[in-house]
């Protein structure tokens, strides 16, 4: 079983930084993500946010501005994705990134306002163990936010056939579970979160979910 490093290793520090600016489909594809987020996001100007799979932190920033929050650290397991952000995002002192596995955070229990897992889940070994680490670091009442592929069979088809075969080979292999259906409110709701807000959106390809720790 390849480790999560070995799964991505071949994705560039800057992907999402550069796809932005120069692939259309991708910026707006992004776009529509980070409306989603926006909707849904709290103001939390004393609060201290986590952001799993931060990578080169484009929308670690973008949860920053949609908060208003008094630290964002974002994590992810590519030494080099961290060490590109920490480098990029230098002069925002509060944004921070770190190498770190979302299965074991290195963080103590009731840490964080808020953590964001977007796009995450579809990546990791053992979706349980990340959903019970994610409600551990969460304070009371904190929330958290999960956005996943849902895998209909348009969405399954192109990335499967095109994007993985062309521009986007680099995820290749790179989605190890499935979200179908109401699966990530069925994982939410085992986990102990209460759920305040789910939407499907983008024809149905993406669902994001809110989540509270009771």
């Amino acid at each position: 079983m390849k480790t999560a490093e070995q799964l991505h290793e071949n994705v560039p520090p800057d992907w999402y930084f550069r796809s932005i600016r120069h692939n259309f489909l991708q910026k707006y594809w992004h776009h529509r993500r980070f409306n989603e987020i926006r909707k849904i996001s709290e103001k939390t100007k004393n609060g201290k946010i986590l952001d799993i799979g931060s990578a080169d932190g484009v929308f670690t920033r973008e949860i920053l501005d949609a908060t208003k929050a008094r630290e964002v650290i974002g994590i992810d397991v590519l030494e080099n994705s961290v060490e590109w952000a920490n480098n990029h995002w230098r002069r925002n002192k509060k944004l921070n990134f770190q190498v770190g596995n979302a299965h074991k955070l290195n963080f103590k229990a009731n840490t964080f306002d808020a953590v964001f897992a977007l796009e995450v889940l579809e990546h990791v070994h053992r979706p349980k163990l990340v959903f019970k680490e994610i409600k551990r670091v969460l304070k009371k009442s904190g929330y958290a936010v999960f956005l996943v592929p849902t895998d209909v069979i348009w969405f399954k088809l192109a990335w499967d056939h095109v994007w993985t075969k062309t521009r986007g080979k680099i995820w290749n292999d790179a989605h190890i579970q499935s979200f179908t259906n109401d699966e990530l409110i069925k994982s939410c709701k085992k986990a102990g979160f209460e759920v305040e807000k789910s939407k499907k959106f983008m024809l149905g390809s993406l669902h994001i979910v809110k989540a509270r720790k009771k």
